[in-house]
């Protein structure tokens, strides 16, 4: 994924997920920390001394490797780059700009939670319309007449009833 892949998609990786969602068991390629420190600092255009604060305050928090040191994914970076331009272009504080980004990740996971009742609702709905089908056909056979099947050879005349006057 480019860089600019990465800043093309801030809206979901802003909610801490890239793009499908937070259902993938594997984190995708924009979710592996891989960038040290000066580098994400390069790549977002910041200073690494403002990414240990933002991780201080929470904003963005990336991964660890195994001596401790901090490790920024595309998503972080993506992130970074969002809060930068919410602080420098819209004027946003640090405390708003946490905020924001908790209710997108909320939004984020409230949509994914849309997804899931509309499947299941889906789901439901067939089975519904399967078990309806089932009952009818059970109705059917219980309820209606069933045909005479003539297992003999005998000839069987039929003879509408008389009225008599």
């Amino acid at each position: 994924m480019s860089e600019q892949a990465a800043a093309g998609s801030v809206e979901g990786a802003v909610a801490g997920r890239p793009g499908a969602g937070s259902r993938a068991v594997q984190p995708s390629e924009a979710e592996i920390p891989m960038y040290v420190i000066s580098i994400a600092a390069e790549l977002s255009g910041m200073h690494p001394q403002t990414l240990r604060q933002y991780d201080r305050l929470g904003l963005v928090s990336p991964g660890r490797a195994p001596g401790r040191g901090r490790r920024y994914s595309l998503r972080d970076i993506a992130v970074l780059r969002a809060v930068q331009r919410l602080s420098h272009d819209d004027g946003v504080n640090l405390a708003g700009i946490k905020r924001i980004l908790e209710l997108e990740a909320e939004v984020d996971h409230l949509r994914d939670r849309v997804l899931d009742l509309a499947a299941e609702l889906g789901r439901l709905q067939e089975e519904v319309v399967r078990r309806q089908a089932d009952l009818l056909t059970s109705y059917q056979r219980r309820h209606l007449p069933v045909p005479v099947t003539v297992t003999s050879g005998a000839l069987v005349v039929w003879a509408p009833a008389r009225r008599d006057r």
